[in-house]
């Protein structure tokens, strides 16, 4: 069962990757398919025949560990001779129970990732299932995986902190992830000088806890310091930033945002309440009236800034009247974009075991009243462009010669074909004038 297919007599190793949840499982997948390209693996489709196939996992809601589940099990039915190995968030809380699914072989948790080239020789070793999680809360450094390499892509993702010591009542991913690891500056910055090096035009810093980078490095280094630091490599042409919590905005952060001519003036800040009650059940650390005085220190020093945001609808105990503050408190933030999630409980969480759970036909109709909202927050944002000219990298051109890209403000635009006969190019900066229809905001 565990043996590489061979193809004239020379073994051929193949590897697949299902990738679940966010934006650093993302990018976690990648270095991981990196680190199997360097073992000569070559990295194949979820369809394609494999010798290995990788389950990077989320855990994020109780739905989370659902789909998981589900995808595990079509993963090894699609592919009954593979070596299956579930990692990822998931893996990291609750690795017994997916040892108990039937055809897993190794179930790797969120530490220990580089050393999975020697678990799935233990596995095929000895013929028997492996668990390789530990304690996550036994982890000290940043683990460091090997670099990206071969994604062919205008955006990387550049990760540079991990782990969370919040613990907000509704979420389960400091007991996934751990306490707060901060990337070494110099690989983080070694790392994104090789990826402009190698042609990307833009870097996404992104982590669990991205504002808080640097907090456990002896107190020289911050975001704002690595931001600094990033600004000067040349031939960057875009950093964005990922979500950063609203408490993570030192003036020093603030500053060293307003001053680069490279930072994107997009920022993603979680508000998930727009009651002061609420915020205060989760576990949140600011109340609305600073939330509100940071938005317009915000906006002052930066012009048209893009702001996107996270709003959990329907908490344990949320009421109409918190219901129609935070929909008051939307309508006046002026947000670009906003992520609507109706609470979904998460076994292991304080708010899980809260009595006064909202009924789901509550939460979908509240749901519903928000993305209205957010629907039109989102189009009074984009009309501040339009007939102006905005800077495009393009990232995509179908076969029609049609581009799609995104402006500093993460607009996302679509153009048509070159009328001069000449075609776009992935990579490319351009600037046009936007158009109505032409583009929509990204969260």
């Amino acid at each position: 069962m565990f043996e590489p297919r061979t193809t004239n007599h020379e073994p051929r190793k193949a590897v697949c990757f299902v990738t679940l949840g966010c934006k650093v499982n993302q990018t976690e997948s990648e270095a991981m398919a990196q680190l199997f390209r360097e073992a000569k693996y070559q990295v194949v489709g979820a369809s394609e025949e494999a010798d290995v196939v990788v389950v990077n996992t989320c855990t994020v809601t109780n739905t989370g560990d659902s789909k998981s589940r589900q995808v595990i099990r079509r993963m090894i039915k699609a592919h009954p001779e593979s070596v299956v190995v579930v990692m990822g968030c998931y893996a990291q809380t609750a690795p017994g129970e997916i040892l108990g699914i039937e055809g897993v072989d190794l179930v790797l948790g969120n530490q220990d990732r580089g050393k999975i080239l020697e678990w799935i020789e233990r596995v095929r070793a000895e013929s028997k299932p492996q668990n390789a999680v530990r304690g996550i809360w036994d982890a000290e450094e940043f683990e460091e995986l090997p670099q990206l390499s071969e994604e062919h892509r205008t955006r990387a993702m550049l990760k540079i902190q991990e782990g969370c010591n919040q613990f907000c009542t509704y979420c389960i991913i400091p007991y996934a992830r751990g306490p707060l690891r901060s990337r070494l500056p110099e690989n983080a910055i070694a790392e994104a000088q090789r990826l402009v090096k190698e042609g990307y035009p833009e870097i996404v810093l992104t982590g669990i806890h991205t504002g808080y980078y640097g907090q456990d490095l002896g107190g020289h280094w911050s975001l704002a310091r690595l931001v600094g630091e990033l600004d000067k490599i040349p031939g960057l042409g875009r950093l964005r930033l990922s979500s950063i919590e609203p408490m993570e905005y030192t003036p020093e952060l603030i500053e060293s945002i307003v001053t680069s001519n490279k930072v994107c003036p997009h920022l993603h800040m979680p508000l998930q309440s727009g009651s002061d009650k609420v915020l205060a059940r989760m576990n949140r650390p600011y109340s609305l009236k600073q939330y509100q005085e940071l938005l317009e220190r915000l906006h002052q020093r930066i012009p048209d800034l893009a702001v996107t945001t996270d709003i959990i609808v329907g908490f344990p105990g949320e009421t109409e009247e918190d219901h129609a503050m935070t929909l008051d408190f939307v309508r006046s933030c002026g947000f670009s974009g906003i992520h609507v999630f109706p609470y979904s409980k998460r076994k292991g969480t304080p708010a899980a075991d809260y009595p006064d759970q909202v009924p789901k036909k509550i939460k979908d109709q509240r749901v519903k009243e928000l993305l209205l909202v957010a629907r039109d927050s989102q189009e009074t944002f984009i009309r501040r462009f339009i007939g102006k000219p905005v800077e495009v990298l393009i990232e995509w051109v179908d076969p029609k010669g049609c581009a799609v890209g995104h402006t500093p403000h993460y607009l996302q635009v679509h153009l048509p074909s070159c009328e001069d006969g000449k075609l776009w190019s992935a990579g490319q900066f351009v600037t046009v004038i936007l158009e109505e229809g032409q583009c929509s905001a990204k969260q």
